[in-house]
């Protein structure tokens, strides 16, 4: 049956969740609040989107959108009443908000802990059922105990952000069953996952998700999760069969250098290990700067004091390491990157205040 646990204490009716939060932490406050409205039967919830879609704003969720989702992930995992849930999101935001959903329509106990700096060694037991962001798996990864609990979780459902190579080939070392989500705000949590192994990650849709492309090669979803409307997203895709897909990267992102178009965010990925080689730890991003000649010209922006030395050195092995349409004409230093309100590099930003 729904239980949430929190605090050593065990929480279920709608009564329980009709106490004074005053003396909650923010995160836990979220849940409660949110678990009462649901319990006492409310239709639809105010969200703020991510930007997957445009730009960032808050729209209406319904009851039967994170219905549809719970019950087609629980259909992809074969969840049951029997299935432990950990939530170390917080539940101000979709993601947390969808774990509780999920343990309410599965009818399943979930334990609900602080969302930053989780160290799983601390928890009694071993979940089956996990959503993290990439952050808090790599610090999980960082600590043994936490590992040997990692290993034991059934399904580990990563998203909020694209995992990096590096953290990717952890998981595999590790055999961490663990799947990137993809999903937007407008769709309640993820469509699609992809298992997390050596290859490329293919993106499987949940149960009843239909996708298709628009004239730029743009992901589309029409779901029950998104009221069955058509949901465009700036998300370029490889379809590979009705359901499956890879993600090349953002549409607002490619950079046509010379009738070149390159994907910044596919880059980043193939030229990860050779920038962390010359910057260990530097947060970095490619970006398209205007240029006359080539009407945009791929550049570097490192999360970094300048140092034009080293620089110089990466850029050697960058040239040893992509085709010469990928290495980048500059590298640009940035002492502290501009950021979203939901954590993310806002790149444009960033680069007009270089």
């Amino acid at each position: 049956m729904f239980q949430l646990h929190f605090d050593n204490q065990v929480f279920s009716d709608l009564s329980d969740f009709e106490r004074d939060l005053e003396a909650l932490p923010d995160f836990a406050k979220a849940a409660f609040t949110f678990c009462h409205a649901w319990l006492s039967g409310a239709k639809t919830f105010v969200q703020q989107t991510s930007g997957s879609t445009g730009v960032p704003k808050k729209i209406e969720v319904t009851r039967e959108q994170m219905l549809a989702s719970s019950i087609a992930t629980g259909a992809f995992f074969n969840a049951n009443e029997s299935t432990q849930l950990l939530c170390c999101l917080s539940p101000e935001y979709i993601a947390g908000k969808m774990m509780l959903v999920r343990a309410m329509v599965w009818d399943c106990p979930i334990w609900l802990v602080e969302p930053s700096g989780i160290q799983l060694d601390a928890i009694s037991f071993v979940p089956d059922f996990v959503a993290m962001v990439p952050l808090q798996v790599e610090k999980a990864i960082e600590n043994p105990p936490s590992v040997a609990t990692l290993r034991g979780v059934k399904h580990l459902i990563i998203g909020g952000a694209s995992i990096s190579k590096k953290l990717k080939s952890k998981l595999v070392v590790n055999s961490i069953e663990a799947w990137q989500s993809y999903g937007m705000t407008e769709t309640v949590s993820h469509i699609a996952l992809a298992k997390i192994t050596q290859g490329d990650l293919l993106y499987q849709t949940l149960p009843g998700v239909e996708i298709g492309q628009d004239g730029r090669g743009a992901l589309w979803v029409k779901s029950p999760m998104s009221r069955t409307e058509k949901i465009q997203t700036n998300d370029l895709v490889d379809l590979k069969s009705e359901n499956g897909f890879l993600w090349l990267g953002r549409a607002d992102f490619v950079v046509n250098s010379g009738g070149i178009k390159l994907h910044p965010e596919l880059l980043e990925s193939k030229a990860e290990s050779v920038i962390q080689e010359f910057f260990p730890g530097s947060r970095f991003f490619f970006f398209g700067e205007f240029d006359e000649k080539l009407g945009q010209k791929l550049v570097l922006i490192l999360e970094n004091e300048p140092n034009l030395e080293t620089s110089k050195k990466l850029t050697v092995s960058l040239v040893n390491n992509l085709s010469r349409f990928e290495v980048p004409k500059e590298v640009y230093f940035s002492r502290e990157f501009v950021l979203t309100p939901n954590g993310k590099i806002n790149r444009s930003q960033t680069f007009e205040n270089l």
